[in-house]
């Protein structure tokens, strides 16, 4: 009955004749499927090394092949070594056994491919006899058995051997292994004491991630980022330099404006003024005298409007803001306007280039100039602060207002303005109307930022000297900032 019903469980071609690839061929009969359940008709005999001693590590390598025309319906392992024993399938660990009254089970069905498989095991014997029992059994689809037992056709591999789990093919100097005892001969078992069955263990699947193309792929683009970010930090580090160099080298042109050419108009001014109160009131020359003096005044005041653009220290958004708010202040001195201030106190100290704060302060200076000519205004508002990334700057007065639609091209130096927001890549927005005021948004958008993180992470002052000049250096005490806000 039992064979009867093993021959029902398998596929109908295991009735029909069957090879053994490995001890030749021959038909597959009940006592063959019998041998495939009973797992001691498959174990070979009792192998080791030429000679057995205590303490003793025996390598022991067999090959086989799959054909490729029949996929593995079933692959069982049973084995044991006395003592104990590491198994490898293709330089991949299987398991480890320690008991050799004892047989190990696995189930290699997930592992088997067609190819060249190798199988190894690590051995050691404690004391006294040592051997391996081994009995692999593989079924294909089409009915046909391999078998792969303990016996002479293993192979010794010396110690100290590198690779050899997983090498394809075993190398001359390997001696092949001995038959000590046949199955079931004393001093060894014939019935095991148990049957463990191990662990199943499932394909190693590769990723492509894990391939060795991508990670040398992934490794050629990482230098390849590596070196561009070396390039961009050497030509960031040659950006800070020069831009020091160019701070230093305005500041100094700063320095000597204000020391020599400014101390000169002033001296000038005031030989003037004494040269005037000399001359007799009714004299011909004062007159001329009174124009070179203002004249030289005015030169001063644009002067001063030239060293604030050209000196480092006052490169920032808090310092424009106060210069506009001075200068607003000394324009709208002679006029009835009144002038209210609106500074929004978290103004960055951010950095605010000098072609951008040039071109917003003569729009604003233009916009001051209009509403002093033309709004009739007795009021005035300045405003200034941030608007999500945007620097705005409003200049709203109560005067009489004006039709922008009605306004001839150039008047009132709107196309001026228009001009040189659009070449700061800003806007200007006008809103008027006859009897309702004059409103002039400007807005900049702050493109620079990352710049000066980049500056803050890479920081120029290993490139800078130290210097002793206190002109260069900008003030230590905050109450020395002037506060737009007290224009």
């Amino acid at each position: 009955m039992v064979p009867l019903l093993l021959l029902l469980s398998l596929a109908p071609g295991v009735v029909a004749a069957a090879t053994n690839a490995l001890t030749g061929s021959k038909p597959v009969s009940l006592d063959t499927l019998e041998e495939y359940d009973n797992p001691t008709n498959g174990l070979g005999a009792w192998i080791w090394a030429d000679k057995v001693f205590d303490r003793q590590t025996c390598q022991l390598w067999r090959a086989f092949e799959i054909p490729a025309d029949s996929p593995v319906a079933k692959a069982r392992l049973l084995m044991t070594v006395d003592n104990e024993f590491t198994l490898f399938l293709d330089g991949r660990e299987l398991g480890r056994g320690v008991e050799w009254r004892e047989l190990f089970d696995f189930d290699l069905t997930p592992l088997m491919s067609p190819g060249r498989h190798v199988l190894a095991v690590r051995a050691f014997n404690a004391s006294s006899t040592a051997g391996m029992l081994f009995g692999l059994r593989i079924i294909l689809a089409d009915g046909r058995m391999l078998q792969v037992r303990s016996d002479a056709t293993w192979r010794i591999v010396p110690e100290r051997t590198s690779g050899w789990e997983e090498r394809l093919e075993a190398a001359e100097s390997w001696p092949a292994a001995k038959v000590w005892f046949a199955f079931g001969v004393m001093p060894y078992w014939t019935t095991p004491q148990n049957i463990n069955v191990m662990p199943t263990l499932q394909p190693i699947k590769l990723f492509f991630w894990q391939t060795g193309w991508f990670q040398i792929t992934l490794l050629a683009i990482c230098g390849g980022v590596m070196l561009f970010s070396l390039r961009l930090m050497a030509q960031l580090a040659l950006h800070q330099k020069e831009r020091w160099l160019l701070q230093q080298e305005r500041a100094r042109i700063a320095r000597d404006i204000h020391d020599d050419i400014g101390s000169r108009m002033t001296q000038l001014v005031l030989q003037g003024e004494v040269a005037q109160s000399d001359l007799p009131d009714n004299s011909k020359l004062r007159p001329q005298l009174d124009r070179i003096c203002e004249e030289a005044r005015g030169l001063l005041s644009s002067m001063d409007e030239i060293l604030w653009a050209v000196n480092p220290r006052r490169d920032t958004l808090r310092d424009f803001a106060a210069y506009v708010c001075s200068y607003a202040q000394t324009a709208l001195k002679a006029t009835p306007i009144q002038c209210l201030f609106e500074v929004d106190p978290e103004l960055s100290a951010a950095t605010f280039d000098l072609p951008l704060r040039r071109s917003l302060l003569m729009a604003i200076k233009e916009t001051l100039n209009n509403a002093v000519k033309y709004s009739k205004a007795t009021e005035l508002q300045l405003k200034i602060y941030w608007q999500g990334q945007k620097l705005i700057v409003v200049v709203q007065d109560n005067g009489q207002g004006f039709d922008p639609a009605h306004v001839k091209p150039g008047r009132n130096g709107l196309t001026n303005i228009n001009q040189r927001m659009h070449e700061m890549g800003g806007s200007c927005q006008v809103t008027s109307a006859p009897g309702q005021g004059c409103r002039i948004e400007f807005g900049i958008p702050f493109k620079h930022q990352r710049r000066y993180l980049w500056r803050w992470l890479w920081n120029s002052r290993p490139f800078a000297e130290p210097t002793s000049d206190p002109k260069n250096l900008p003030p230590k005490d905050p109450s020395q900032i002037h506060d737009p806000t007290k224009c």
